[in-house]
């Protein structure tokens, strides 16, 4: 998108400088908000008006719009709403954000105004923006859209509401509540918009997985142990994973019964792990194919904790590297690969010593390369369980490991029985 020429244009109309509008422009821009949107924004605070109004666009069915619609009329069911806040040019802005359907398909929205609507709501929307989140099309209802009760109940075969199982959430998800155990819980001080600002993080839990959550309005009733309905929450990618984040308009309440926490990760075969996009607790089984460069001893900064390369932080520069030990290997299942990370201490585990004891090794040999070697002679074509939080990226798939143990079972057979479950 060429941001000049939409400023040079907007400049000429308006008959102001250039970079003011350019820079408003990139402001919204960097929100989301699609350019037509962010043009007439612009014009509005030049004074310059909407900048023209456009005629209704005709009805489309929801399965029918893709990103090359300017602009279209839906009639739908809201599924879900979230609201939350956004910060543009110093000021907080609150949006509302979900899901609606009809009988074709679903569509995410955002309205950049409270139009009064709920789940459940049938409604005609005219003349709603489209734009492009997260590679499929979103409608943007701002100033210029009209909504309206539909003149008969939308029948959609879709959940209406925001209830979820931890199983069943995803990065990018808006509106959602869950029911769930408080597993782990910190108090931390980060740096934010606001300068210094006080959050929670942890993990909760229910009967069919475990995520990560940061709770940007600490609430006393976040506690280990703690049994609750969260409601209106967003889901953003932290780690490769999904992460529950808690605004000001998310609420809290105790349940009365306890909720079930799942014990055990769900197994899968890597191919299908790896297809999940990323997630927070799960387990695999597969043979060793290999011990990566930058096993064995390694060196990280000391201000970051980044693996250093010849004495070289990518952050910092000239660094004096802290001794560590880690393990990258390439696990199998004959479905798919995932490299699996083990921290220090599942490294000293499979290596059969602490760090002070590879850099004995290392020292005798007058060779680091020795610790890896011993590393991959001991892993490399047996079988092994992991688990950990499985991340998925423009570089591949990669798993922390939390567990690293022997596996007692074939993974080849194992992968079988997933993709016949799949098949069935």
């Amino acid at each position: 998108m060429d941001v000049n020429s939409h400023a040079e244009e907007l400049a000429s109309d308006l008959g102001v400088d250039k970079e003011e509008v350019k820079a408003d422009l990139q402001n919204l821009l960097e929100y989301s908000v699609p350019i037509d949107e962010a043009k007439q924004s612009v014009r509005r605070k030049h004074g310059g008006g909407g900048g023209g109004s456009s005629p209704t666009p005709d009805a489309v069915d929801v399965g029918e719009i893709t990103t090359e619609n300017d602009g279209v009329t839906v009639t739908v069911r809201v599924l879900t709403q979230g609201t939350r806040t956004i910060r543009y040019q110093g000021d907080d802005l609150t949006i509302r954000e979900g899901e609606v359907a009809d009988e074709t398909g679903v569509i995410s929205y955002t309205a950049w105004q409270d139009f009064g609507f709920e789940p459940g709501d049938s409604l005609t929307i005219g003349n709603a923006g489209v734009r492009e989140w997260e590679g499929e099309p979103e409608l943007n209802l701002n100033d210029s859209t009209t909504v309206a009760i539909a003149d008969e109940p939308v029948e959609v075969d879709r959940e209406v509401g925001g209830d979820r199982s931890l199983v069943d959430i995803a990065a990018g998800d808006r509106g959602r509540n869950v029911e769930v155990r408080v597993l782990e819980v910190d108090e931390k001080t980060i740096s934010g918009r606001d300068g210094e600002t006080e959050i929670l993080e942890g993990v909760v839990g229910d009967e069919t997985a475990k995520l990560p959550f940061t709770d940007w309005q600490p609430r006393s009733e976040i506690t280990v142990g703690a049994d609750l309905r969260i409601e209106d929450v967003y889901v953003r990618e932290f780690r490769g994973v999904p992460s529950i984040n808690l605004t000001e308009f998310s609420t809290v309440t105790p349940l009365p019964d306890p909720v079930e926490v799942a014990e055990d990760a769900p197994r899968l075969s890597i191919a299908d792990a790896v297809g999940s996009g990323g997630m927070f607790d799960v387990e695999v089984v597969g043979n060793v194919l290999e011990v990566r460069d930058g096993s064995g001893l390694i060196e990280r900064c000391p201000e970051c904790g980044r693996v250093v390369q010849n004495g070289q932080c990518r952050s910092h520069g000239d660094v004096d590297g802290e001794d560590d030990l880690r393990v990258k290997a390439i696990l199998d299942d004959g479905t798919d690969t995932v490299t699996v990370v083990l921290d220090d201490e599942l490294t000293a585990e499979v290596y059969g010593g602490g760090l002070d004891d590879a850099l004995d090794a290392a020292k005798d040999a007058m060779d680091k390369q020795v610790v890896a070697d011993d590393i991959a002679d001991s892993l490399v074509g047996r079988a092994y369980r992991v688990r950990g939080n499985l991340s998925v990226d423009d570089y591949g798939a990669t798993l922390d490991a939390v567990e690293f143990a022997l596996a007692d079972d074939d993974p080849a057979e194992h992968a079988r029985a997933a993709l016949a479950e799949v098949g069935e």
